[in-house]
């Protein structure tokens, strides 16, 4: 996937010069084809995560679209408050592209783990995720995020090429797009649901009759706008199996059920319009809706 974004980062670049790349001390040997082409557009920070995000943040304020790539769990967590105050507040337009989704880098223990990332960034209102499921999923987030330049999140697998899909799709966020059809009876009432690369570990256990051959679809542009969007589409289904490489607090599945309104659990909590106010806090407290 990694070569994959780097193409696509091109077609972008040439259709719109203000797109910027910032690494910090890692990607060589997949960063060259575009750094030979727009040498003047890319910038390595270093080992400091927390400047990185910085230095995205005041070139995105001047009209530049950023992408900033480093390993899963170094430009999120590392850099957590500068991507909450400086990048996600002021709706800025930088794209963070974490390499190395949910176990990709396992040999390496949990310090390399991401997998738990999607917790940390859909908690910022104004953040999108686009997880693709494989090189064509990928190839139409590129393009989405591209056209659309905004606070988002990136997250490609460590080496996967998988290819499932035989042309590229229209996405917006919260679009289901159907990835297998099983051709059996039974396929309107159960299926499994996916973010991420883990449609290629799915359809391998379909494959070999592990699992119930059942039809696969995916969600690889997700929101907190378009967490709504989402009860028609799951109503049509008796169970839906959602596969993530990701823990089960905070994950994709929780964004998935915190689309439903229970008739018992209504909820009371601070809006997010919360975060560009100032007073008290009985006057911000008047923020729970």
């Amino acid at each position: 996937m990694k070569k994959i974004f780097i193409e696509e980062l091109i077609i972008a670049k040439k259709r719109n010069k203000n797109i910027i790349l910032i690494v910090n001390d890692l990607g060589y040997g997949m960063i060259e084809p575009f750094q030979k082409k727009f040498p003047d557009s890319v910038y390595n920070a270093g080992v400091s995560e927390q400047s990185m995000m910085g230095y995205a943040a005041g070139l995105a304020a001047t009209g530049k679209h950023v992408f900033v790539y480093s390993i899963g769990n170094f430009n999120t967590f590392r850099c957590a408050e500068q991507i909450r105050n400086d990048i996600d507040y002021h709706k800025l337009p930088v794209t963070i592209v974490s390499a190395g989704a949910g176990v990709g880098y396992g040999n390496l223990g949990y310090s390399h783990h991401a997998i738990q990332d999607y917790s940390l960034i859909r908690s910022f209102p104004n953040m999108i995720i686009a997880s693709p499921g494989d090189c064509i999923e990928l190839k139409a987030c590129i393009q989405y995020l591209a056209n659309k330049p905004q606070p988002s999140y990136l997250r490609l697998d460590k080496s996967s090429n998988y290819k499932i899909h035989k042309k590229k799709m229209k996405l917006h966020p919260g679009k289901w797009i159907k990835v297998y059809d099983s051709k059996l009876k039974n396929k309107k009432k159960n299926i499994y649901l996916t973010t991420g690369a883990v449609i290629e570990y799915v359809r391998n256990k379909i494959t070999k009759k592990k699992i119930k051959n059942l039809n696969l679809y995916s969600i690889p542009l997700w929101s907190m706008k378009s967490k709504k969007t989402q009860i028609k589409k799951i109503s049509k289904f008796n169970k839906i199996y959602v596969v993530e490489d990701h823990l089960q607090d905070g994950g994709f599945q929780s964004w998935l059920n915190e689309s439903y309104t229970s008739s018992k659990l209504i909820s009371k909590s601070l809006n997010e319009k919360v975060i560009y106010k100032l007073g008290s806090q009985s006057f911000l407290m008047r923020n729970i809706k």
